[in-house]
């Protein structure tokens, strides 16, 4: 009885599905607004990646989802709804405290082949709670991998003609053309985003300013390693090896990033800087202009311009009383590397983010002796096991691919909601570490309505710290705590404070954060490009990424940012977007 009652669970949940999907698509087909929003309870959700909207777009309630269905069906005649083959199967699971029958689905649209998400309520299986629309391949345009990977005829026993790396170096110049898409940045986001549309056919360039692929990240300080676990960021189409630690180093990770780059057959050209660029209406294309390591320059005219230089672009620099008389070194945590020129010497780091904090436990590893300077309230989490719970569905059992589309299917009041629970365990579970920082003087918050440090990463890219150690030695004293409010000023021998006292310096690590994209695009693209793209990251007036994977105001201009799984997950839906234009599917 005991193997009987799981198999027979799995197959009533399986049949729930079938029936739900059956009578949605039979309201889809009629267009049946009301019959679609019975099958929706009255607190829904439904977003869609492109599959039905093409666009990234959100619904709340069962008569809005129903209208905004009904007109998405005009266009794009979604069809042969299913439960999916050869993928996690319905399930029974909790999410956000509620009981749920949790299905991934097919289907198919005018434009080309879907995959979704539905929770229907475990006590109500009429009703969906959840939905998630996504488009997976354009028809006739499927990427170039797995039985649909190139037979390898052009250059395969080529004798007397090119082989693979003739043919690589050559497509590698852009000797005789330009590209259709001008990927500036060769990070995770940038590579993300051109393996992508490599696979989908579509001519990219990378440019990195730095002389190799990695260097953003093998350039950075010593001792820095991924805060999450290796499950969840891996790169598309090539998971890390099996043997790598859980929390990536930099440097292997850089490595990676080359290796990645070869292999994706991505072109790349390194010690390249976008200097500036502007739209040609009448042309339709870009006129970039790159500098290259010899210092010429090269234009190129592609059709689009991607920014994938991330989240934290120029670093910004405060304007601090007195800082202009400090005798000793000041720098940008952007460019510190290592403290181990400052053994015994004394040091200040302003700023208590990721990487304020692992600046100066740096420099106290080091030998240095350090205070960090509190500008604000920070959120403050244990790595293990306290972060670890924002990824808990990747532990759940299901293939990578798989939680992708489930972690996908939230909008903007599940990720509020899902949020503010995780963080009323992480506050539970972390509640000695924050009573002795509290203890200590530090300012601790858990974000804006409670929604801790992943909400304030998206909000603004930071304002947090996940744990690495450097919260236990400045509980122990270890490294000193200063408030920021409490200094007068800088003076060339250090920081003179309100009450008189004199901490002495002969270093200041700004740990003070990046101006936003939008200041990028202005220096690059000009005044007006910036002002009519808007803000770049935080969230929209919808409730999604503003101007993120998505069209901009400004034609031709996309954005590509993120944490790996981010960059693996929307990398996609991005590439698609420009293929459907590059293949004349879509406009704009």
């Amino acid at each position: 009885m005991n193997h009987i009652a799981p198999a027979a669970s799995a197959l009533a949940e399986a049949d729930a599905v079938r029936r739900w999907l059956g009578r949605f698509e039979a309201a889809l087909q009629a267009r049946d607004r009301d019959a679609l929003a019975g099958l929706f309870a009255a607190d829904s959700h439904w977003r869609d990646l492109l599959a039905l909207t093409w666009g990234i777009t959100p619904h709340k309630g069962a008569a809005g989802i129903a209208g905004a269905l009904c007109a998405a069906q005009e266009r794009m005649r979604a069809h042969g709804f299913r439960i999916a083959e050869d993928r996690t199967p319905p399930r029974r699971v909790r999410r956000l405290g509620i009981e749920v029958i949790e299905a991934i689905f097919s289907f198919e649209t005018a434009l080309g082949r879907g995959d979704g998400v539905v929770r229907l309520h475990a006590d109500d299986p009429a009703r969906a709670w959840v939905l998630l629309t996504s488009l997976e391949a354009l028809t006739g345009f499927e990427e170039r991998t797995g039985a649909n990977r190139p037979s390898g005829e052009a250059y395969s026993r080529n004798f007397g003609g090119d082989n693979w790396q003739d043919q690589r170096e050559r497509a590698q110049s852009y000797a005789d053309r330009d590209p259709a898409v001008l990927v500036i940045g060769g990070g995770q986001a940038g590579l993300a985003v051109a393996a992508r549309l490599g696979l989908l056919g579509v001519d990219t360039l990378v440019v990195e300013k730095h002389a190799r692929i990695g260097d953003n990240w093998r350039r950075r300080y010593h001792s820095l390693a991924l805060h999450n676990q290796i499950h969840v960021n891996h790169l598309p189409y090539m998971p890390y090896p099996p043997h790598w630690p859980k929390y990536i180093p930099k440097d292997m990770l850089a490595g990676w990033f080359e290796a990645y780059a070869w292999a994706m057959e991505i072109n790349a050209w390194t010690s390249t800087e976008f200097l500036r660029g502007a739209y040609d209406e009448a042309a339709g294309c870009w006129t970039a202009v790159l500098r290259r390591a010899d210092g010429t320059e090269r234009i190129m005219r592609p059709r689009h311009l991607i920014f994938a230089n991330g989240v934290s672009g120029i670093p910004k620099i405060p304007s601090l009383p007195g800082l202009e008389d400090f005798r000793g070194e000041v720098i940008h945590s952007h460019a510190f590397t290592s403290g181990a020129a400052w053994k015994g010497r004394r040091a200040l780091v302003l700023g208590t983010g990721n990487s304020g904090h692992d600046v100066a436990q740096d420099l106290h590893s080091h030998g240095a002796e350090t205070s960090i300077i509190q500008r604000g309230s920070t959120t403050v989490v244990s790595i293990d096991p306290s972060a670890k719970l924002n990824y808990a569905l990747y532990d759940e059992g299901p293939p990578l691919e798989d939680c992708d589309l489930i972690a996908t299917a939230a909008t903007y009041p599940l990720l509020v909601r899902g949020y503010q629970l995780a963080v009323q365990r992480m506050v539970e579970l972390d509640k000695d570490l924050i009573a002795a920082l509290k203890a200590r003087g530090f300012r601790y918050d858990i974000g804006e309505d409670g929604t801790g440090h992943q909400m304030k990463y998206r909000r603004r890219g930071g304002g947090y710290y996940l744990d690495a150690g450097c919260s236990g030695l400045i509980i122990r004293g270890e490294i000193g705590l200063l408030q920021f409010d409490d200094i007068e000023r800088f003076v060339p021998e250090g920081a003179l404070m309100r009450d008189g006292r004199m901490i002495p310096a002969e270093l200041l690590v700004l740990a003070t954060g990046y101006h936003t994209q939008q200041e990028l695009v202005r220096r690059l693209l000009g005044e007006a490009v910036a002002e009519k793209v808007g803000p770049i990251w935080g969230f929209g007036a919808d409730g999604e990424m503003a101007n993120m994977w998505k069209p901009t105001a400004q034609k031709g201009l996309w954005f590509m940012a993120g944490s790996l799984a981010q960059c693996r997950i929307y990398s996609k839906t991005l590439a698609l977007q420009i293929k459907a234009r590059e293949a004349g599917l879509i406009g704009g």
